[in-house]
């Protein structure tokens, strides 16, 4: 009996290692829902197909890791309402030359200060999966959708690059 509880716990081990990247795509999708259907409340947003550009610091694990997952999520186009999001990925040193984006996806460990000011400078939207990004003013806004949705709104940071939400939309998010 004890000989079946040692071979099973490798074969254990291995199915909660393969199961992990299927968890953090499914986290990464939900997030991007949000995020997507979030840009939707702008006034003057994107409409069709938008470019979302995925900030990521490659000498940073998590940071590309949570960029692969939300690519993978992404895939060749994601719907999020009236919009269908493609993604770009950006190396975080890379920000002040990134054109041709509707939005910047600020991945967790990203150094956001320097990130959303180049953003703020383009004038781009900013959204970050940590709240931190926009409790601090790096992001318009961070988005999580586990364990209940919750979308925080920078007041400075929306200023700062020209996004005003819709009325309805506002009655559902945190302002900072």
């Amino acid at each position: 009996m004890s000989k079946n509880r040692k071979s099973g716990a490798p074969a254990l081990c291995a199915l909660a290692l393969a199961a992990a990247p299927l968890s953090a795509h499914a986290d990464a999708a939900k997030d991007l829902q949000v995020a997507g259907r979030a840009l939707t409340f702008l006034e003057n947003g994107p409409t069709g197909k938008a470019t979302l550009g995925v900030v990521f610091d490659p000498s940073k694990p998590a940071s590309v890791a949570e960029k692969n997952a939300v690519m993978a999520a992404i895939g060749g186009g994601m719907s999020a309402g009236s919009l269908t999001i493609v993604g770009k990925a950006v190396e975080a040193g890379d920000v002040a030359g990134v054109s041709g984006v509707a939005a910047l996806y600020i991945t967790t460990g990203v150094n956001a200060g320097p990130v959303g000011a180049a953003a703020k400078g383009k004038k781009i939207v900013t959204i970050g999966s940590d709240v931190s990004c926009a409790t601090s003013g790096a992001c318009v806004m961070s988005v999580s959708a586990d364990p209940k949705v919750e979308i925080v709104v920078s007041r400075s940071a929306a200023a700062a690059v020209g996004a005003v939400f819709k009325a309805a939309f506002r009655m559902m998010i945190r302002e900072v």
